[in-house]
């Protein structure tokens, strides 16, 4: 027998994914600090509110080409407080509207406000939603238990630099982690520390030993590694899906390809 233990794509075991909400301007530089990096992420947007601080949604498609661009609501209520049903429609609408700007199916969402209750969480997945991430914070580097209820490691003002030197440091392949960061680009412009972010990304991009992702190739590539059937013996897997996972099997990494049956 052997320990068999999911990777990231290419056998990795480090995840970081980055997170900031409501789609204002200064999206436009944090994309391109990000993008010169190679560091990837998730950018969530009101369909409603447009104004001379947003990023028009003509706009949209072509700015986050290669992130996520997933839901925060129309009109950014505390859903909390709203009718159920006028929950479900701040949220379908939103898809709606991002759908028609980008071109793909938009499946995530960031609580507007961090505002939800039990209600709200049971009521996603009826209006497509697949994950959904809090305001919470975690101050760890583990993945996450409900991707409904999803805390990221931490807001880009609280300890983000020491986050990362933790992140950096982990050296045990028989566990995940992720660093997970969100906050809002006009942030950095209100607190004068564009700085900040640009050494974040200038240190953890490019890494060979991280893999970079949106917040829904995270949730995707998850739901297809928990697919894996396995060999009561433990000498084969079937993978029923299209998307490859990596496995490794004792001190061996082995892709495990969409629809392949794979012996080790």
């Amino acid at each position: 027998m052997k320990n068999i233990y999911t990777c990231f794509p290419e056998g990795k075991y480090k995840v970081l994914t980055m997170s900031y909400d409501d789609g204002c301007q200064e999206d436009r530089r944090l994309v391109e600090i990000m993008n010169r990096n190679g560091i990837r992420g998730t950018f969530h947007l009101n369909s409603g509110l447009p104004g001379a601080n947003k990023i028009p949604a003509s706009e949209w498609k072509e700015l986050y080409r290669g992130h996520e661009v997933s839901c925060h609501t129309v009109l950014h209520p505390v859903i909390s407080r709203c009718p159920l049903d006028q929950v479900a429609l701040q949220i379908l609408e939103d898809r709606r509207a991002l759908e028609r700007a980008v071109g793909y199916p938009v499946r995530g969402l960031s609580y507007p406000c961090g505002s939800y209750s039990r209600e709200i969480v049971a009521l996603l997945p009826g209006v497509g939603i697949e994950y959904a991430r809090t305001t919470r914070e975690t101050g760890n580097c583990g993945m996450p238990e409900d991707f409904l209820t999803w805390e990221a490691t931490c807001h880009h003002n609280h300890s983000l630099l020491e986050r990362a030197r933790e992140f950096a440091a982990l050296n045990a392949p028989q566990h995940l982690f992720m660093l997970y960061v969100w906050g809002h680009s006009y942030e950095f412009t209100n607190d004068n520390n564009w700085g900040l972010i640009e050494e974040f990304c200038s240190r953890m991009g490019c890494r060979d030993d991280i893999w970079y992702a949106t917040n829904i190739e995270i949730v995707d590539y998850m739901k297809a590694a928990r697919s894996l059937k396995f060999t009561v013996e433990g000498d084969m897997a079937y993978n029923p899906g299209a998307q490859d996972v990596w496995i490794r099997v004792g001190n061996d990494v082995v892709k495990v390809g969409g629809g392949q049956t794979v012996c080790f």
